[in-house]
C-alpha cells in the first residue's frame, strides 16, 4: 500500500547509516525477506513484480523498523452501542 516504509539502520564500519525503502505509488507494498545471513527489502507491485530491492548483511543491521501505511478512516467513525436498542 502506498505509504508503507521500512527504515534500515546499519553499522558501516565505524559509522551508522540509515536507508529507507518506500512504497512510492498506489498498489505497491514493501516486503522483507531473510535468508542465509542476508536481509532483502523489496518494493513490489500488486502482481508481485519487484521494482526496487535493497540487500544488507544481517550481522550489520542494528535496527529494521517497519512503518505500515495508515488508513485515514481508522478510528474516525464513532459507533454508539445504544443507538440500535429499542426503548421499552
Amino acid at each position: 500500500m502506498r505509504g508503507d516504509r521500512v527504515e534500515i539502520v546499519i553499522d558501516a564500519g565505524g559509522e551508522i547509516r540509515t536507508y529507507e525503502v518506500v512504497a512510492s505509488r498506489n498498489g505497491r507494498r514493501v516486503e522483507i525477506n531473510t535468508g542465509r545471513g542476508i536481509v532483502e527489502v523489496t518494493e513490489v507491485t500488486r502482481s508481485g513484480t519487484p521494482v526496487r530491492t535493497a540487500r544488507f548483511m544481517a550481522n550489520r543491521i542494528l535496527a529494521l523498523v517497519e512503518y505500515p501505511a495508515t488508513d485515514t478512516n481508522i478510528g474516525q467513525e464513532v459507533i454508539d452501542p445504544h443507538s440500535s436498542r429499542k426503548s421499552r
